[in-house]
Formats: structure tokens, C-alpha cells, sequence
């Protein structure tokens, strides 16, 4: 069983940063990749971006140069790093994870990008 919890979500003026944390708890856990998603009022769940153990990454282009995933393996912890934030980034964002046949999502934490 995994659990992930997302946080550091909130509202931020356009342009400025956020950092969001998602911790994943459960017994040895050594998720190869792991993901962030967002979901904006009226539209699909998209990905974000994915980061593997290895530390390779893979963004969406709407925010190539902007955000930046991490990953510290030793806490099982997640840190997506947005910056230069735009309206259009509003959204609740999610962690995930696919581990031994089964797709995990945490609850998601809101991100609203407003002045």
C-alpha cells in the first residue's frame, strides 16, 4: 500500500514561484518513476512532468524552462519547483506513482495563480 500526500500548494501572483513537495510512505518503495499531473477546473487531468530514480526528467511543453521536478529517493519525497507562473497554471496538482501493477494518485493540492 502507498500513500501520497501532496503540499505547498496556495496562491501566488503571476510570475512569481511555488514549490510543491508530494512524500510517498509505505513499505520499500523504490518507484522507478514518478509524476506530477494537474487537473484544471472544466478540462482532462495532464501531465506535468515525470522524474526517475536516476534523476532523468520529462516535462510538458507548456512548461518546459519554467518548472523543474527533483526527487530525494532516501525520503521518497517529490519537489516540483514552478516558476515564472501564469494564470493558465492554475490547477490542482497531483503526485503519482505506479507501483506493482497499481496506479496511486494523492488527494492534490491546489495551486491558484491570480492577481
Amino acid at each position: 500500500q502507498v500513500q501520497l500526500v501532496e503540499s505547498g500548494g496556495g496562491l501566488v501572483q503571476p510570475g512569481n514561484s511555488l514549490r510543491l513537495s508530494c512524500a510517498a510512505s509505505g513499505t520499500n518503495l523504490r518507484f522507478n518513476v514518478m509524476g506530477w499531473y494537474r487537473q484544471a477546473p472544466g478540462k482532462q487531468r495532464e501531465l506535468v512532468g515525470t522524474i526517475t530514480r536516476a534523476g532523468n526528467t520529462n516535462y510538458a511543453d507548456s512548461v518546459k524552462g519554467r518548472f523543474i521536478i527533483s526527487r530525494d529517493n532516501a525520503k521518497n519525497t517529490m519537489y516540483l519547483q514552478m516558476n515564472s507562473l501564469k494564470p493558465e497554471d492554475t490547477a490542482v496538482y497531483y503526485c503519482h506513482v505506479f507501483w506493482i501493477g497499481v496506479d496511486y494518485w494523492g488527494l492534490g493540492t491546489q495551486v491558484t495563480v491570480s492577481s
